[in-house]
Parts: C-alpha cells; structure tokens; sequence
C-alpha cells in the first residue's frame, strides 16, 4: 500500500487472517503502533472503512448487546438478530424498524463501529409571531411561553422525545431548528 497515515488514523490491519479496525498511535517512518502497542507495517494497513451513523436508540440495543456479550461483537450480532428476528423484544418499535430498514448498515454498525446520529432539535412555537416559544428554567424546570428563547438560564431547543414527555399535545407545536439556527436572544 503507498498511502502514508498519521498518528489518529483509523486503519484496518490484517491479524490473524483477521480484518481488524485499529488507531495509529505512533509512526517511524513505515512503521506504525497500534492502539493495542502492536507494530505493523504500512503494506498491512488500509484506510478504515467510514462509520455507519445509527440513532440514539440502536445505539443503546448495541452496547447492551456488547456487555451482555463481553465485547464479543459476533455474539452480540447473533443475540441483537435473534431478538429481531425470534422474539422481536425491541423495547421500541422505532429500533426494529430501523434494523428492517437499515438491515446492512446494522451489521456494520454491530462489527465494524458506528458513530450517533445527532438527533433533530426542535423549537415548541405556540403562537405564530415573535412571541410564544416554551421556554423550561433550567434551574428549578418550571415552563413559560416568552418572546425570547435560548438563555443559559432557559432551555428553549427539545428533542421529539423531550417534548412528548412534556406533554403529547405539544409536538404539533414543534419547529425542526435549522442546523447553525439561533433566534433572536438566543446565548
């Protein structure tokens, strides 16, 4: 392989007959250490793969799958597959119908890593003009509609979850915040 990697890489390294994901610790020349203080040479190495992006809740079915497993990802696939497809014992429904509809990505997620998808934010907008947006102290959690949103003292942006735990009927108030979004008076 000709291409050169820096310390921080991320690498994939044949061990063991083995693709293996590893991080570049230190180099000399064209050899690298490993995160594990292994020593490989750059012909054993590629470029990682990039990380799929899953949701916060898969995320959560994975990790637990990798305890309950001893970080064994191939028992921890095999355990998270029987749950979807045996027993179908996602705590959310929104978790097996992602798998359905991500099913590769899944699997890459399970083996190969994954980064979290940020969730959407969004603003709860009673009123249609300036004013009207929920507003939750962060001090003592008492809510209040203002004409101002976003103090340190305020939280002003909620996630769906965040806001149907509120109450229900406000998600057909929500406003997807536009990513770089700030309202006026926002900190």
């Amino acid at each position: 392989m000709t291409q050169k990697f820096k310390v921080g890489d991320c690498v994939q390294v044949i061990r063991d007959s083995k693709i293996e994901i590893d991080t570049i610790t230190f180099k000399d020349g064209t050899i690298y250490q490993l995160q594990d203080k292994s020593w490989v040479e750059d012909c054993r190495l590629a470029p990682a793969p990039a990380l799929v992006k899953v949701p916060q809740n898969v995320k959560e079915q994975i990790e637990l799958a990798l305890h309950y497993n001893q970080q064994n990802k191939e028992n921890a696939l095999e355990g998270l597959l029987q749950d979807y497809y045996i027993r179908t014992e996602y705590e959310s429904e929104s978790v097996g119908e992602w798998i359905a509809n991500n099913f590769a990505k899944f699997i890459s997620a399970v083996l190969d890593g994954y980064e979290v998808e940020k969730e959407q934010l969004y603003y709860v907008k009673f009123v249609d003009s300036d004013v009207g947006y929920l507003n939750i102290s962060t001090k003592n959690g008492t809510a209040g509609v203002y004409d101002f949103v976003g103090t340190r003292d305020c939280k002003t942006q909620f996630t769906e979850s965040e806001i149907k735990a509120i109450d229900e009927r406000y998600w057909q108030f929500a406003v997807p915040v536009e990513e770089g979004e700030k309202l006026e008076g926002e900190g």
